[in-house]
């Protein structure tokens, strides 16, 4: 019973010699280290040995105390930043449009708007503390705008593919949104038609050119090679070339020449038509692209089981809504109405087919990108 007493005198008087000294630092004065000083735990087997311990929740209490000190403490926000970052961050919210401002971290929407409107009222902002009063900033939202002014974070563009399934080699959306006016090229077994429609939906050039040599003798590539050229001549420029994809399959032998000389001409095209360049650049679209032959004829109702009918009867009825109606599908001038007005009607044997499909591929993909831009 002595033993044990002793030992809990002893324990009481080392407790009570560390009262009022918690952690393993003291509080510091301002502007000055940490004084270190350690606390202690009692050996359980001998009671006479000391282990010293390291008070962390001490250290992590002084490390948070002295980090982001313009978020706790009442410094003026001017005080936070150099003379540099001061008038970077001023230039920014005084001179900034609207749309620069809600780049910026927590500017998007009604903050934004509220900054053109306080400085439009009352002048630019002159300190940084000036900015709290504007509705919606206060204190803490203000340093993390100021921070966000200072270092910017940079955006990669995410490339969103949205054309894929009728357009082929795949391309950025935006790229086809810009474009002011496309050719619609489509091949046929003895022509080549195309339509030039501009981004307003009118028709700038609509017409075909017999190619004598195609499915000719034995498929003479010099032959092949000079009616194309020739079609390539009177191409209109445009932004981009689209070129009808046939939908022959590969396993239908008995329309293997056919398909063989569909290929060959959209090569063909595909060579002439895409600029040379020296070194590919990933930011240049490609100029000449496809788009599939089915996807146009399901635009317009014309499938049937895996075939595609003809869309005379169609591109009859865009000529009399773009006569007839204030806002039509396609606009026609009215000499390429004067033009083609006999080209189509039920029984012709003028084998219009070809201008049919051209405009039709151009309508369809205006009117599938807007779709697709929605």
């Amino acid at each position: 019973m002595m033993w044990f007493a002793r030992r809990l005198l002893s324990s009481v008087a080392q407790r009570s010699q560390y009262a009022g000294q918690p952690g393993l630092f003291r509080r510091p004065p301002h502007c000055s280290l940490p004084e270190f000083e350690l606390r202690y735990l009692q050996c359980t087997c001998c009671w006479r040995s000391r282990v010293p311990v390291a008070g962390f929740e001490t250290l992590d209490a002084a490390l948070n105390s002295t980090s982001a000190p313009c978020k706790e403490d009442n410094r003026p926000l001017d005080a936070c930043y150099t003379s540099d970052q001061r008038d970077t961050i001023l230039q920014l919210l005084n001179t900034a449009s609207l749309s620069e401002l809600a780049g910026v971290k927590l500017l998007r929407g009604r903050k934004s708007l509220n900054i053109v409107e306080y400085r439009t009222k009352n002048g630019p902002f002159k300190t940084l503390e000036s900015v709290v009063n504007v509705p919606l900033l206060k204190h803490k939202s203000a340093v993390t705008v100021f921070n966000s002014i200072l270092n910017p974070v940079k955006k990669e563009r995410k490339v969103r593919i949205q054309l894929a399934k009728f357009i082929r080699p795949e391309v950025d959306r935006s790229w086809l949104e810009d474009a002011s006016s496309i050719v619609s090229i489509v091949c046929g077994t003895n022509k080549i038609a195309w339509s030039h429609v501009d981004r307003g939906m009118t028709v700038l050039d609509w017409q075909q050119l017999e190619c004598p040599n195609f499915l000719k003798g034995t498929y003479m590539a010099s032959a092949y090679l000079n009616d194309v050229s020739t079609v390539v001549t009177l191409l209109p420029s445009a932004d981009f070339y689209i070129i009808e994809k046939s939908s022959i399959s590969v396993q239908n032998t008995a329309l293997f020449p056919v398909m063989a000389h569909m290929r060959t001409v959209e090569a063909m095209l595909f060579a002439l038509l895409e600029p040379r360049n020296s070194q590919p650049e990933s930011n240049i679209p490609p100029r000449v692209l496809n788009m599939m032959r089915t996807a146009v004829g399901r635009h317009f109702g014309l499938m049937v089981g895996e075939s595609r009918t003809s869309g005379a009867q169609t591109v009859r009825q865009l000529m009399t809504e773009s006569v007839t109606q204030k806002l039509p599908r396609i606009n026609f001038p009215p000499e390429l109405l004067v033009k083609y007005r006999n080209s189509f009607q039920m029984g012709s044997r003028r084998g219009g087919e070809e201008l049919c499909d051209a405009l039709l591929q151009a309508v369809a993909f205006y009117e599938l990108l807007s779709e697709s831009s929605g």
